[in-house]
């Protein structure tokens, strides 16, 4: 290895051999795979195109890390339906609902991941944002990763983000893949995906 002055006040130039850039290249890779471990990774699931898009990006992930999925899927809450007599509850038992919701989410699991990479499900009541955010702190999962619906206007005021309230008050970094956006995910064939969806 070679030390060299510039003409640039305050900097070298380092000559190294092929041996010794190889050495180096092999240390920087495994001090970095060190440094960024995901142990599991948690994919909120609401069985619609949005998920299977951030399950193209989570499963490959978790592939390159060793992670594992977690799956979780939020129930809606009853809603009351007031009548002249006072509020009646119309919805199908809870206990009937979560029993179709995790059939659905194992389903949905098999088809989509199969066995790539170790996944785990849970099915929870609630609003959604609570939900995740709960099971993410209660799991200790080291990444959240979602997609956008891509709602703007009135319907984002309306209905909120899912997305942008996990981001805000989640304990652990988040990974939010945009409805539409410019791909960095390969496809089974082994393309790379380079454009706009």
């Amino acid at each position: 290895m070679k030390i060299k002055p510039t003409p640039k006040r305050g900097r070298v130039v380092v000559e190294v051999d092929r041996e010794e850039e190889r050495l180096l290249s092999q240390g920087s890779a495994n001090a970095m795979a060190r440094e960024f471990a995901l142990g599991s990774i948690l994919v909120p699931i609401d069985f619609s195109e949005c998920s299977r898009k951030a399950l193209q990006y989570a499963v490959p992930m978790a592939r390159q890390f060793g992670s594992r999925l977690l799956l979780v899927h939020v129930m809606p809450v009853h809603y009351f339906v007031g009548s002249e007599f006072g509020p009646v509850d119309v919805p199908m038992p809870e206990q009937e609902m979560r029993e179709n919701s995790e059939r659905a989410l194992g389903r949905f699991a098999r088809e989509e991941i199969g066995d790539a990479v170790p996944v785990a499900t849970r099915v929870c009541r609630g609003q959604p944002v609570q939900e995740i955010v709960a099971v993410a702190r209660e799991s200790g999962v080291d990444l959240i990763l979602l997609s956008t619906h891509g709602h703007t206007g009135l319907k984002h005021v309306l209905l909120g983000s899912v997305a942008e309230n996990v981001v805000r008050y989640a304990p652990c970094p988040v990974l939010v893949v945009r409805e539409h956006q410019r791909e960095f995910v390969e496809t089974a064939s082994g393309d790379r995906r380079g454009k706009k969806e």
